[in-house]
């Protein structure tokens, strides 16, 4: 069952420019797996744990609707420096200014639902105009340190200054 999110629970937030590590996925969501396990391991050979370094996810269409050779995702870890390497991982940028956050607790999911109720309820009724750069989410607890049902992601959605 979907959670019931409310207009009250989206706040507006100025969002500093954050500077990140990305491993980008191209291709079928359900082949995502291997890419989390490629960034996984890369994050443990650069000593950039999820309790010390955030985790992000730049989402740049809907797995429901995008062709399945044209989904993108981008995994990131807050991270200053990003050496060459054999992974792919590369530097990258969440840019700041201001974002409308929702938190999802629970199973991704329902993440498609949390993401609908910004798009279709929220904004529809806010007053505001999405900005021109992606959707992201900050993974704030997740699978191996929390079971499922007990994730919590915050979903940022970019909006016009």
């Amino acid at each position: 069952m979907p959670a019931g999110h409310q207009h009250d629970d989206v706040r507006i937030v100025d969002f500093p420019e954050t500077v990140v590590a990305c491993l980008s996925h191209v291709g079928p969501p359900e082949h995502i797996g291997e890419t989390i396990r490629r960034f996984i391991a890369w994050r443990r050979a650069n000593g950039l744990p999820p309790s010390k370094n955030a985790t992000w996810n730049i989402l740049y269409g809907d797995p429901e609707t995008t062709p399945p050779d044209s989904f993108r995702l981008d995994l990131c870890v807050s991270c200053v420096d990003v050496a060459p390497n054999d992974e792919g991982v590369v530097p990258g940028r969440l840019p700041g200014g201001r974002c409308a956050v929702l938190r999802h607790a629970g199973s991704d999911a329902l993440l498609g639902d949390a993401i609908r109720f910004l798009y279709s309820e929220w904004l529809t009724v806010s007053g505001e105009v999405p900005g021109d750069v992606p959707l992201f989410l900050r993974r704030v607890a997740f699978s191996p340190d929390v079971p499922e049902h007990e994730a919590v992601t915050d979903i940022y959605l970019p909006l016009m200054q």
